[in-house]
Parts: C-alpha cells; structure tokens; sequence
C-alpha cells in the first residue's frame, strides 16, 4: 500500500471538521490518514476521534507556533475559523492570517480554507438598505471570512476556497427550529421571503471537502460552494411537516424585525438572510448542488436529513 498522507484538520470536535475527520476513517482506500486537532485532547470529544484512529494534537489559534508543529509532516488541511465563540471578525482574521502563515510554514500542498462570501462586494458599506455593523462590516460572520481569503493567496499556498451553506443543524443546536406559537402552532422564522436558502447537513460538508482532497488537484485556486438542498422557508416547512407528523408553518418577517430579536448575532443573522434574500441567484450559483453531489455521493436532501435528525429537533 502507497504512503498513506496526512491531512491535518483544524476544529476536529466540531461539526465541519468532525465531518470529515470521520470522513477520512471511513475511507481508508482513499490514501489519508487524519490528525485531528484541537485545543483540548482530553475533552470527550477528543477522545472519541482517537478511539476512531485519529492522531489528536492540540493546537490553539490564539498561539500560532503551535500551529506550526500541528501542520508539520501534513499534506493537506482544513482550516476553519468559529465565529460564534467570539462574536470577533478581527479575530477572525487573525487567526486566518495564523493558518495561512502556518501552513506556508510546514509547505502543505492542499489547504481548504472554509470561507464565505465578504457581503460588501454587493452591499457597500454606503447602501442604508441594510445597517452597517461594528462600524465596518454588513455581515460580520460572512465578512471577516471573505475578506481572510486574501491570506491564503498573499501567502502562496496552495488553496481551495470552500464556500458553505446553512447548516440545518441549526435547528437542532442554534434554536432555529420550530417554535410554538400562542395558537400552538409550530412555525419555523426566517427574513427569507419567498426565495431560496442553500442548506446542508453539517457532516456532509467534511465529506464533500473530503471529495475535494481526493480529487487532487483539480480545485486548487477556484472556489467551489456547496448545498443540499435549495428551499424556500414554505418548502423547508412543508418537510418539516411531513417529517415531524404535525403541521409547520413558514413566518416570513421581514429582516428588520429579525434583527430585532434581540438574542446575541440578531442583527448578523438578520443581515445575513437579507443577502441570500437579496441576491438568491449569486448565492445559490455558487452553490451547485449537482457538483455538490459529485464531491458528496451521499450528499443529503433536507428530507433525508430530517428522517435522521426529527427526533433530535427541540419542539418549544
């Protein structure tokens, strides 16, 4: 058997990069062998991967010498930045900044970096029809990504620029799912009007990046989206119907009372479904789903996702 390579993964214990850390142990033929890393080699999650046959190492985005030792040996990896654990774009950037140098560092031949669009392109900071957040930024989450592309190339190195969709995991962890309405109704909220909403199921973004890195390199430099399924918040309910046994209605409200909310990342969130509202077509192109499922053999519809997950969906 060939020189099994290592792709090191960054965010191992969460969903992305615990998607295709199984990924790769599921599909041992492929050539690669995994390194799972993360701040804490103890936690149970952790733990768990190694058991599985991941090397675990820790690392930690806000000491980028460790970086360095994490990636040294690997062919390949998966770089990922969390913004819900700091509601920070600048240090989003840093810690971009810290892969790219890493990863240059350790001469990695194939980093996917989990990026997203940088809204401004389309929504000028000067455009009123949506508020302008942190002084500088439309969609922060979006933003800070998009704009840590830059980088990855300043740095030379060789790059995939995954973009990801809404994860409908959402529903289960980010109290997205239906809420029960005085009437007691379940209803599902999204500012989405009647346009489509690109989603996919969390694990199967870790295996299309998986069908990424076997593909060699056929995406090195371009940027490839990826979705499940494309859906209006009416379809998504409907499927939510079918799949729960008991009636889900679509709340369509506008993006200024979503971002009205008032939970913490309301007004992200809100400015965030504005663009996908806004501008459909540009996101849902760049998320094709055929290409999707060329990456994904398995790739999930939102009705297969919910024939494995409606249990797990919390009914207020």
């Amino acid at each position: 058997m060939p020189e099994q390579r290592i792709i090191a993964v960054m965010g191992a214990t969460g969903a992305q990069g615990g998607g295709l850390v199984r990924a790769i142990l599921d599909d041992p033929r492929a050539g690669f062998t995994v390194r799972a890393i993360t701040r804490d080699v103890n936690a149970d999650e952790a733990r768990e991967l190694a058991k599985l046959g991941a090397e675990v190492v820790a690392a930690d985005l806000d000491a980028p010498k460790s970086l360095e030792a994490a990636f040294a040996g690997a062919y390949g990896a998966y770089c990922l930045t969390f913004y819900w654990a700091h509601f920070s774009p600048e240090k989003e950037l840093a810690h971009a900044k810290a892969m790219a140098q890493a990863t240059k560092h350790a001469g990695i031949e194939h980093v996917i970096w989990s990026t997203l669009e940088d809204t401004r392109k389309w929504v000028p900071l000067s455009d009123d029809r949506m508020p302008t957040l942190m002084g500088k930024y439309k969609v922060p989450h979006f933003d800070a990504k998009g704009e840590a592309d830059h980088y990855f190339v300043e740095a030379g190195v060789p790059t995939t620029f995954l973009l990801t969709s809404f994860y409908w995991d959402n529903m289960i962890f980010f109290g997205m799912g239906p809420k029960r309405g005085e009437d007691g109704t379940l209803a599902i909220t999204l500012p989405m009007g009647d346009k489509k909403l690109a989603g996919i199921a969390a694990e199967d973004i870790g295996k299309c990046a998986h069908g990424i890195f076997k593909m060699g390199r056929e995406y090195l430099g371009k940027r490839v989206g990826i979705a499940g399924d494309h859906l209006t918040g009416a379809e998504m309910a409907a499927a939510l119907t079918e799949a729960l046994g008991q009636e889900v209605r679509y709340n369509a409200v506008s993006p200024e009372v979503y971002r009205s909310f008032g939970f913490p990342g309301a007004d992200d969130l809100g400015n965030m479904f504005q663009f996908y509202r806004d501008f459909e077509h540009v996101c849902l192109a760049a998320r094709d789903l055929e290409v999707s499922r060329t990456l994904n053999p398995s790739l999930q519809t939102f009705p297969m996702w919910l024939a494995q997950n409606q249990e797990r969906i919390p009914l207020d």
